[in-house]
């Protein structure tokens, strides 16, 4: 069965971290490219990362500098370290990659 699934979302202050999973089965991760999504409340569905299937890695401006993905080949799982988290930042954030989609898992920006 494929799957995707997210973790590691959570209520983090201003200037915080946080490092997203997402895991694989069903396939093996590293050889597809893959990405990461977000949607705030009220907004449409935007790319944060795209990661190709050599590792070469674009970012969204509004996270550049701040978010940096990584794999584990080993655990079949890529990663989403975001650091100085900003309240913007707030939204559900996704991985996808052959196709599929994870269910989500919220970050919650805020004092």
């Amino acid at each position: 069965q494929v799957q995707l699934v997210e973790s590691g979302g959570g209520l983090v202050q201003p200037g915080g971290s946080l490092r997203l999973s997402c895991a694989a089965s069903g396939f093996t991760l590293s050889v597809y490219a893959m990405s990461w999504y977000r949607q705030a409340p009220g907004k449409e569905r935007e790319l944060v990362a795209a990661t190709s299937a050599g590792g070469s890695t674009n970012y969204a401006d509004s996270v550049k500098g701040r978010f940096t993905t990584s794999r584990d080949n080993a655990k079949n799982t890529v990663y989403l370290q975001m650091n100085s988290l900003k309240p913007e930042d707030t939204a559900v954030y996704y991985c996808t990659a052959w196709g599929y989609w994870g269910q989500g898992t919220l970050v919650t920006v805020s004092e």
